[in-house]
């Protein structure tokens, strides 16, 4: 009787730990705006301020839109400065330079913004006119009751023109060969 009594003293805490409930919460997340959010506006026509100074080639209007310590990752992986792009907006004689960009989310942060969309870039290439599509993320910080783009990551698309696509016959997407259908 007594191995009984020391077997339930043992265990009866143990039952009682894995019953209570748990007391961690999840993770927060940032909260991600709708489309059609007061957010995703507001940064749409500041995007669109920065289309509107890069095809006019107005240096004043896209220093209201990029900070003194903007930097620029640009889908071919260069790093530029918030001057470097200025002095190239001043300096470019590609007059086939075009840019609209395309907010699709906004994530709020306090005084930083994330904005993500995509962008097609008109440009003059190696190998004549080009247009870039891609994605973009920019981070924004609030300054002087607005906000001016601190950092902008661009990322190419990849166009597939079909070729060297081989078309699957599986009828799921993860199809083993192994175990795929029999000639029986």
């Amino acid at each position: 009787m007594n191995r009984i009594t020391c077997f339930t003293a043992l265990l009866l805490p143990c039952f009682a730990f894995a019953q209570a409930p748990s007391s961690t919460t999840p993770p927060a997340q940032a909260p991600v705006t709708s489309t059609a959010s007061p957010e995703i506006a507001q940064f749409q026509k500041i995007e669109d301020g920065w289309d509107q100074a890069v095809n006019r080639r107005d240096q004043y209007g896209l220093e209201n839109v990029l900070s003194p310590l903007f930097l620029d990752v640009s889908g071919s992986g260069d790093i530029t400065t918030r001057n470097q792009q200025l002095a190239f907006i001043i300096a470019t004689e590609d007059k086939s330079l075009h840019l609209e960009q395309k907010v699709i989310t906004v994530r709020m942060l306090g005084d930083t913004a994330v904005a993500n969309g995509t962008y097609t870039l008109h440009h003059r290439g190696t190998s004549g006119e080009v247009n870039e599509k891609g994605v973009f993320t920019h981070v924004f910080e609030r300054a002087h009751n607005g906000w001016l783009c601190i950092n902008s990551q661009r990322t190419v698309l990849k166009e597939d023109g079909g070729k060297g696509k081989k078309k699957s016959d599986a009828e799921l997407p993860f199809h083993i060969p192994i175990f795929g259908k029999s000639d029986k």
